[in-house]
C-alpha cells in the first residue's frame, strides 16, 4: 500500500472527505448516515468502516454543509464547559429538597520530640523500626509514662479553638484488633477528654460556600488527645511490612459538632483549621505530608419537614487533601440521596475514598462505642492541668489568623484574598517576610519625610504585599529560564534565600518613590533572584544609570496634543457620555506611551494630563 499524501489525510480527518484513489477507493463502498456530531455528512457517498455487512443508507445533502471536525470538537469542547460551569454553580452546594448535615473529625499529629507515653523520639523518613521503645510495641511489662512536653502544642490548639480546658481528664482504652496495632487498644480520652465547648467561626473571606452568607460559626464538641498507630508499607505478592516508629505519636483529635451544612464551608474549615494549628505551633506538618488527616460524617433529609431528625449518617476516613473533602462530601451526599428516593436506608457505615473517584466506596460497619468497649485505662492516672499553665499558654499565644487577616487589610490595604495568601505562605514565613520588607521601607520613608508629613503607609504597603504575592513567585517559573531554581526558600522568621528582605526594600523603596521604572524593578528583582547583584540594588542602578528620567510637563502636553490627533471619533465619546469611557481614556494614553521616549514616561502622570486635557471636551 502506498504512503497516503498530507493533503489527502488532512482534509479526511478535518473535513470527513475520503480519497477515492488507491486501496480505500478500490473497496466496496456503502453510504451512511453519520453521527451528529462527528462528521457532518457531504453530497457524495462516505465509507462506513463499521457498518453491518450489507446495511447501506444514504446521507444527503440537505443536512446543511461539512463542519471541519476541529471546529466541532471545540464548539463541544466551549459547551461542555459552560454546562460544567453551570452544574458546579448550581448543583455542588445545594440539592433541591434536601439538606446536608456534615460532622468533622480531625486528627493532628502534635509538634513534640517524644512520643506520648514513651521517650522514644518521634521520626520522619527515618531508618524504619529505628525509634521504638517496649511499650511502643506492648511488650509485657511496660507501663506507659506521659511525656508532659505533649501537653503544650495541644493546648495551645484548644485555646486557639475558645475550648474550655478541663482541670482533670481521663484516658480510656479503644479495643480494636488491626496488625497496626500492638497491644489491642488505642489509648484515647473518650469520655473525659482534656478540652470541651470551643467555637471556630468561618468567614465569607476564607471561601465558605454563599449560602452561608457572612460567616457561620462551627462548634467544637471536643479535643483529646490520643495515640497514633504504626505504618503499613504494602510490598508486592500480598505482603505488608510495619514500621512502628509511628506508634504512640501524639495526636489530638478535634470532633465538631453538625454545623456545617455545605460541602465548600467543610473544605473550607479543614482549611483554616490546617492554618491555625501552624499558627500556634501545634501540627508537625499538613495533610499534604500525612501529618494531618480528616474524617467527615456526612448525613441527609428532606427540608419539607423542619423537625424532621437527622438521617443516618456515614463517615468517610482518612481524608488526605482539601479538594477531596469537597468532592468525597458531593460525592456522598449524591449517593445517599439517590438511596432514599429509591426506596432504600442508608446503613450506619465506615467509606473510603480514591483521590479522582466519582463514588465512595464500602470499607467495613459502622463501629460504635459497644463494638470498642471502651474503658478507663487502669494504667495511667487523671490528667491534671493546672490553671497557671493554661493562663501562661493563653498569654504567649501567637497572634491568629483571623486577627492577622483583619491586620494586613485594615491597616495596610490588602485585599482578603491577598492577605489569605500572604498567612498561608510557606507556613506564615512569608507574611514574616512581608513585614520583614515593609519595616525597612517605612524607615526609608520616614527618614525622607522626617520635617514633612510622610505618605500614607497604605500607599507603599499595598505595593509591598503585591510584589512578595505575585512578583516575587513569577520569577521562580518561566521568566528566570533554567537557571531559576523553582521554589523560594524562607527562614522561621522571615528571611528569603534567593531574594533577601534589604534587597527587596531597597528595589521597592526606589519604585514607590519613582526613582525607576516598573520594567527596571523587575529586571532588578530577577537578577537578584539569579544571585547577579555583587553590589547590591544601589550599585546596580548607579553603574548602569537606570534612574528614572521623567519628561517635563511641557513634553506630556505635547505628547498628548499627538495623541489625540485624528482620533475625532473617540473624543467625542467625552463629549457625549453617560458613562465615563476609561478604556477610550487608556487607549489614548497608552498613544502616548508609544510616542513618547521610552523610560521616561510616567503611566500615572500620563493619564492625569490625558484625562484633563478630555475632561475639558465635554460640552457644558
Amino acid at each position: 500500500m502506498g504512503r497516503i499524501a498530507l493533503a489527502e489525510l488532512s482534509k479526511y480527518l478535518l473535513d470527513g472527505h475520503l480519497s477515492r484513489r488507491g486501496c480505500l477507493g478500490a473497496r466496496r463502498v456503502v453510504t451512511r448516515p453519520v453521527a451528529a456530531g462527528w462528521m457532518l455528512p457531504r453530497a457524495g457517498p462516505v465509507r462506513a468502516f463499521h457498518a453491518a455487512p450489507g446495511s447501506t443508507t444514504t446521507a444527503t445533502a440537505s443536512q446543511g454543509p461539512a463542519v471541519p471536525l476541529r471546529k466541532q470538537l471545540k464548539d463541544k469542547a466551549k459547551q461542555a464547559k459552560k454546562q460544567g460551569k453551570k452544574k458546579s454553580k448550581a448543583d455542588s452546594q445545594t440539592v433541591d429538597g434536601w439538606e446536608l448535615t456534615v460532622g468533622i473529625e480531625i486528627h493532628a499529629q502534635l509538634n513534640t520530640s517524644r512520643k506520648l507515653f514513651s521517650s522514644a523520639t518521634t521520626s520522619f523518613n527515618e531508618e524504619p523500626n529505628s525509634h521504638v521503645a517496649l511499650f511502643d510495641v506492648a511488650m509485657p511489662g511496660s507501663q506507659p509514662l506521659l511525656q508532659q512536653e505533649t501537653l503544650l502544642p495541644a493546648i495551645r490548639a484548644a485555646l486557639s479553638l475558645n475550648c474550655d480546658i478541663q482541670r482533670v481528664s481521663r484516658f480510656d482504652r479503644k479495643h480494636y484488633f488491626w496488625w497496626d496495632q500492638p497491644s489491642g487498644y488505642q489509648i484515647t480520652q473518650y469520655y473525659e477528654p482534656f478540652a470541651k465547648n470551643g467555637h471556630i467561626t468561618l468567614y465569607a473571606r476564607d471561601g465558605i460556600s454563599p449560602e452561608d452568607g457572612e460567616s457561620v460559626t462551627v462548634g467544637i464538641k471536643q479535643v483529646q488527645l490520643e495515640q497514633d498507630t504504626a505504618k503499613t508499607l504494602v510490598q508486592t505478592g500480598n505482603t505488608h511490612w510495619l514500621d512502628f516508629n509511628r506508634v504512640g505519636v501524639p495526636l489530638i483529635e478535634i470532633i465538631t459538632d453538625p454545623d456545617i451544612h455545605h460541602p465548600r464551608t467543610a473544605a473550607v474549615f479543614v482549611r483554616k483549621m490546617q492554618l491555625l494549628l501552624n499558627t500556634v505551633d501545634t501540627c508537625v506538618s499538613g495533610m499534604e505530608t500525612g501529618g494531618l488527616r480528616a474524617d467527615v460524617n456526612v448525613s441527609v433529609r428532606k427540608t419539607d419537614d423542619p423537625v424532621r431528625k437527622l438521617g443516618t449518617r456515614t463517615e468517610i476516613k482518612n481524608l488526605s487533601t482539601i479538594k477531596a473533602v469537597e468532592d468525597a462530601i458531593i460525592a456522598e451526599r449524591g449517593r445517599q440521596i439517590r438511596e432514599l428516593e429509591t426506596g432504600g436506608v442508608i446503613v450506619g457505615e465506615t467509606r473510603g475514598w480514591t483521590l479522582g473517584s466519582k463514588e465512595t466506596r464500602r470499607l467495613r460497619g459502622k463501629e460504635g462505642e459497644v463494638d470498642y468497649r471502651y474503658m478507663p485505662d487502669p494504667d495511667i492516672a487523671p490528667l491534671v492541668i493546672g490553671d497557671d499553665l493554661v493562663k501562661h499558654l493563653q498569654n504567649s499565644l501567637a497572634v491568629l489568623p483571623d486577627a492577622e487577616l483583619d491586620r494586613l487589610i485594615s491597616e495596610f490595604g490588602l485585599t482578603p484574598k491577598d492577605a489569605l495568601s500572604l498567612i498561608t505562605l510557606d507556613n506564615g514565613a512569608r507574611v514574616q517576610y512581608f513585614y520583614r520588607v515593609l519595616d525597612s521601607i517605612h524607615e526609608q520613608v520616614q527618614a525622607e519625610f522626617a520635617a514633612s508629613t510622610p505618605p500614607d503607609l497604605k500607599s507603599y504597603s499595598t505595593l509591598v504585599g503585591n510584589w512578595i504575592i505575585h512578583e516575587l513567585g513569577r520569577v521562580t517559573t518561566y521568566k528566570a529560564g533554567p537557571l531559576a531554581s523553582g521554589e523560594l526558600s524562607f527562614t522561621a522568621d522571615g528571611e528569603c534565600a534567593q531574594v533577601s528582605g534589604s534587597d527587596l526594600s531597597q528595589l521597592l523603596y526606589h519604585l514607590y518613590r519613582k526613582h525607576i521604572t516598573g520594567k527596571v524593578a523587575k529586571e532588578l528583582l530577577l537578577a537578584a533572584y539569579l544571585d547577579e547583584l555583587e553590589g547590591g540594588v544601589l550599585e546596580a542602578i548607579e553603574t548602569n544609570d537606570l534612574w528614572f528620567k521623567e519628561i517635563s510637563p511641557e513634553e506630556y502636553s505635547v505628547l498628548a496634543d499627538k495623541a489625540m490627533a485624528g482620533e475625532e471619533k473617540v473624543l467625542q465619546e467625552f463629549a457625549d457620555y453617560i458613562k465615563f469611557p476609561q478604556g477610550k481614556l487608556m487607549y489614548l494614553v497608552g498613544k502616548m506611551m508609544r510616542l513618547g521616549p521610552t523610560e521616561r514616561i510616567d503611566p500615572a502622570a500620563a493619564e492625569n494630563v490625558m484625562r484633563a486635557r478630555v475632561e475639558g471636551i465635554r460640552a457644558p
